[in-house]
């Protein structure tokens, strides 16, 4: 049903972490990240560079849609009930939905967690215990998702801070279009996309052809985050 939801261009949400009902919501307007615009700027790029992180992909997806469902300063309810954790934990074992983690010191500080479906990666939430963790996972994640051929990254509602690193908002209509016509199976998994990734930056194996990790295949470099700050470097 989840699926089915996000491929009609609708998603669900909860009033309260505790409430037992959700309802669907269909935004008038979509943010879009078209992957090839994605800009994150010179300190963010130094920072993933520097491997301030370790960052990993599908190895603590409870931990990251817990921490994304805790109250903040700003929305002291959660709209990620413990229904909605428990029906995307089970999308995540089905392997539709997928959480990219930054750690530091053998600690869980930041991450994001979204579903996937054919070439289309929807994006539901993100929390940061550190400064930019949650920042560099969006960038490693817009990475995966080039190196994996996918072509839509949807961020569902527009921010001042979304809209700087080069998303764009969209008529629901024309995101319908957009994700029918990404309609066909990506060349990898995202999984499948950050073991790549990884082993390319330490010089294992063949990585991908330049096309599709667009012109991020380096083998031979001893640092991941290198390999992801240079991708976007190349295509600025």
């Amino acid at each position: 049903m989840l699926l089915l939801a996000y491929r009609s261009g609708i998603f669900p949400m909860a009033d309260s972490r505790n409430d037992p009902e959700i309802f669907w919501v269909e935004p008038k307007e979509r943010a879009v990240f078209p992957l090839d615009r994605f800009r994150p700027g010179k300190s963010l790029r130094k920072t993933v560079r520097q491997d301030r992180f370790r960052v990993t992909c599908d190895t603590a997806f409870a931990q990251v849609i817990d921490a994304c469902a805790q109250p903040r300063l700003e929305h002291p309810e959660s709209w990620i009930s413990h229904r909605i954790t428990s029906s995307y934990t089970a999308l995540h074992h089905a392997g539709h939905a997928h959480s990219i983690e930054c750690w530091r010191d053998g600690a869980l500080v930041g991450g994001l967690y979204g579903v996937s479906f054919d070439r289309v990666f929807c994006g539901e939430s993100m929390f940061s215990r550190a400064d930019n963790a949650s920042k560099v996972a969006l960038v490693w994640l817009v990475a995966m998702l080039k190196h994996a051929g996918f072509k839509v990254l949807d961020c569902q509602f527009m921010t001042d801070h979304l809209a700087s690193l080069g998303a764009v908002a969209l008529p629901q209509q024309d995101y319908l279009e957009l994700i029918t016509n990404a309609g066909e199976p990506p060349r990898m998994t995202l999984p499948e996309a950050y073991a790549s990734l990884v082993a390319a930056a330490s010089g294992v194996g063949e990585g991908s052809d330049g096309e599709a990790g667009g012109g991020v295949d380096a083998p031979g470099r001893s640092s991941p985050g290198k390999l992801i700050a240079q991708s976007f470097t190349q295509t600025s």
